[in-house]
């Protein structure tokens, strides 16, 4: 089985070839630890969560390292520190911020069901990493200091010979459209325009750490190097796989190369770089000023009923149905649809199934080993009959925890009759849950639909049809399909089940 991933650098599709087969290595950046993250910062975790779980299969948990880090020294801290503990020191009020914010994060991305990173390092933890790659970089002559900051110069590396990669290579851009398409930071301290900060001093009341260069004023790290030397620390000067979402192709992602290749004089930092596509929300780009940000907390939030709003396994497939280089319009609609398929698919494909009887779906691999392709892959896992293969794939990508099959390996152990009865329970209370958090959802309360129900069933036994239907098509026009049958006792029952 061959894997194929498109690389931002040379903007092809190539088969992958782990530079060691033993020890697979991939870094994605991480998140800023200053608030709850977005649905946005949602989409890199979730595409790259399901390349790490490819990667295992192929090679091996055991030789698969994922590295991602977590920033927890920016200029947003600090005002989010200082604005919610304005009576703590400040350094001790960030402590307070980061953590709370790292636990938060955790928590939604844990029911986004992702897995923990192999290695989760924590920017101030690496300080005396990037010290050391600026120090390598002020010797070769590809960075200065001026007035107590330490500069990388683009121009200089550009100049150099040898196996340096050209800066601009990954954005495909040259110096003179990187200046006319960036913000740049005009400074009396900077030689010229794109030269950017590798280390700046601290303003009073900062964190702050002892300077390289021989400066000797305490400062901190410019947001680029963190990354170099978080992936040097834990995978090396060469890796297989950087990830991230397509904003930071530049210019963070254009810096970590300048930075890592000039460094350590190698021609790449990762043998293949990977971006998810943007994600807008109903058709527009997420803003605050505009009242459509949205956090991953607010769509987990938990209903009346005691369950998800929007569980964890609809975002999750919401994002999957998509391919992850592509842009996703983030709608109501589009979860609406996704949850009330999810709800058929819990019953059509994983009721009575389960994972260790069966074996991850060949169809669906092929899609993954071709450019993470998770739409062809989630549209491969519908069309298969088989249960406890559906269960074993579903597994695999992520979309329920082990746990909710619990119940399944318990009942492997009683006779036949009793597995059956035992998985239909369970998955008739997960189902309840589900259509109880739908209906909310929509603004139908149970009581409404149980006195709609009871409505036509009056009709129906005085052979009032137009009524009946009447009432029936109602509830269509809410997504609640009514089904009339017979009870036990042959008596008439009328069910219902969400529109699929």
């Amino acid at each position: 089985m061959e894997l194929r991933l498109y690389d931002t650098l040379t903007k092809e599709k190539r088969r992958f070839a782990p530079l060691d087969p033993a020890n697979v290595r991939m870094y994605v950046c991480g998140p800023t630890v200053y608030d709850f993250a977005h649905i946005g910062n949602a989409r890199p975790v979730i595409v790259f969560d399901v390349l790490f779980r490819l990667l295992r299969h192929l090679y091996g948990e055991a030789h698969v390292k994922y590295v991602r880090n977590i920033t927890d020294v920016d200029d947003k801290i600090n005002d989010r520190a200082a604005r919610d503990y304005p009576g703590l020191p400040l350094n001790e009020a960030i402590r307070k911020v980061t953590e709370q914010t790292e636990r938060q994060f955790h928590d939604d991305v844990d029911a986004l069901g992702c897995l923990r990173p192999t290695v989760e390092p924590r920017a101030t933890e690496h300080i005396g990493e990037m010290c050391s790659i600026i120090e390598k970089l002020v010797a070769g002559g590809f960075a200065y200091v001026e007035q107590d900051h330490v500069l990388f110069s683009p121009g200089a590396m550009n100049a150099a010979n040898g196996v340096l990669p050209r800066y601009g290579s990954l954005a495909n851009r040259s110096l003179d459209e990187m200046i006319a398409g960036a913000r740049v930071d005009v400074a009396p301290y900077k030689r010229d325009a794109t030269d950017f900060v590798l280390w700046k001093p601290s303003k009073p009341g900062e964190p702050s750490w002892p300077s390289p260069a021989g400066i000797a004023t305490p400062g901190r790290p410019g947001w680029h190097i963190e990354c170099s030397a978080m992936s040097w620390k834990h995978l090396g000067e060469t890796f297989d796989i950087h990830g991230g979402g397509i904003d930071l192709v530049f210019p963070h992602h254009e810096n970590e190369v300048a930075q890592s290749c000039c460094a350590f004089h190698t021609s790449r930092m990762a043998q293949t770089w990977m971006h998810n596509g943007f994600l807008q929300v109903e058709g527009e780009k997420m803003s605050k000023s505009l009242g459509n940000f949205i956090t991953i907390r607010e769509l987990l939030a938990t209903n009346k009923f005691g369950g998800r709003k929007w569980p964890g396994e609809v975002l999750r497939l919401a994002m999957l149905k998509t391919h992850y280089r592509q842009p996703i319009d983030w709608t109501v609609k589009r979860l609406e649809e996704t949850h009330s398929e999810w709800i058929g698919l819990q019953s059509g494909w994983l009721k009575r199934a389960v994972p260790e009887r069966g074996r991850v779906i060949q169809k669906v691999l092929d899609a993954l080993c071709d450019d993470l392709n998770t739409h062809l892959a989630v549209s491969e896992l519908r069309r298969s009959d088989n249960k406890d293969d559906v269960a074993a794939t579903v597994r695999f990508l992520g979309l329920l925890p082990d746990c909710f099959f619990d119940q399944a390996r318990e009942a492997q152990k009683l006779q036949d009759e009793g597995i059956d009865a035992a998985l239909t329970n369970a998955f008739e209370q997960v189902a309840q849950k589900e259509r109880e958090g739908f209906l909310e959802a929509r603004g139908i309360s149970p009581s409404f639909l149980d006195e709609r129900i009871a409505a036509r069933t009056a009709a129906r036994a005085n052979k009032d049809w137009k009524e009946s239907d009447r009432i029936r098509d109602e509830l269509a026009a809410m997504g609640v399909v009514l089904k009339d049958g017979k009870d036990a006792d042959g008596k008439p029952v009328t069910t219902w089940e969400l529109a699929r």
